[in-house]
């Protein structure tokens, strides 16, 4: 089977630097435009079955991605919701270091031992992620291809599990805005990952920013 796993287009807060965790943040523009290339390029692409985030960014994402001919396909599964931030959510990456200095460079530094006050851990997301994953897997044939649009903590946590890596190594790949993960394998727990936070559709080689906030 192959599965498309996608992450959503820039949002507002996306672009400030904004902490957007369980805050239903719409696309932006620029996040509109994302989200129609990687239409684009998915048209001729064989999708059999499609299931996103039910957060407005990662669903409208994956209806623009999947085109109008396709979008009734689509399905909405709670446990693939980003990572609840808590009382994080709506700061900026600088005001959260201000006010908590610590926590922030325990973030940056060993992700994988932070709960967000008030909020989730990385293996909290995990938890309840990869079951949401493997429903959306369940019956898909060998040459059938599965699209996932969810978020950037979602598919950091998932993609470590794939790649046998601790959740401390989560920092060690990027995932840019309406970026693909090409995933392949005979059943969920027996997946290759074939491409890497591809963003070809909208951005030149090289010119992915780095994140500001997640």
């Amino acid at each position: 089977m192959k599965i498309l796993l996608a992450r959503h287009g820039e949002t507002p807060w996306n672009a400030e630097g904004r902490y957007q965790g369980q805050e239903d943040i719409p696309l932006s523009p620029i996040g509109e435009v994302q989200a129609r290339a990687l239409g684009e390029r998915l048209g001729e692409v064989r999708i059999d079955r499609a299931v996103a985030s039910p957060l407005v960014r990662a669903a409208r994402t994956a209806q623009l991605a999947l085109g109008e001919e396709r979008a009734a396909m689509l399905t909405l599964d709670e446990g693939l919701k980003e990572i609840a931030h808590g009382t994080w959510e709506g700061l900026l990456a600088e005001e959260i270091r201000a006010r908590d200095p610590e926590l922030m460079q325990a973030w940056r530094h060993a992700p994988h031992e932070v709960l967000m006050p008030q909020g989730e851990s990385l293996q909290h997301v995990l938890d309840r992620a990869w079951p949401a994953f493997a429903r959306a897997c369940v019956g898909l044939g060998a040459h059938e291809t599965l699209l996932v649009v969810a978020h950037d903590a979602v598919n950091r946590v998932m993609l470590c599990r794939i790649l046998g890596m601790p959740l401390a190594k989560l920092w060690s790949f990027r995932q840019a805005p309406t970026t693909l993960n090409l995933l392949e394998g005979a059943d969920v727990d027996h997946l290759d990952v074939v491409r890497l936070n591809d963003c070809s559709h909208h951005t030149a080689l090289f010119g992915e920013a780095v994140h500001r906030a997640l």
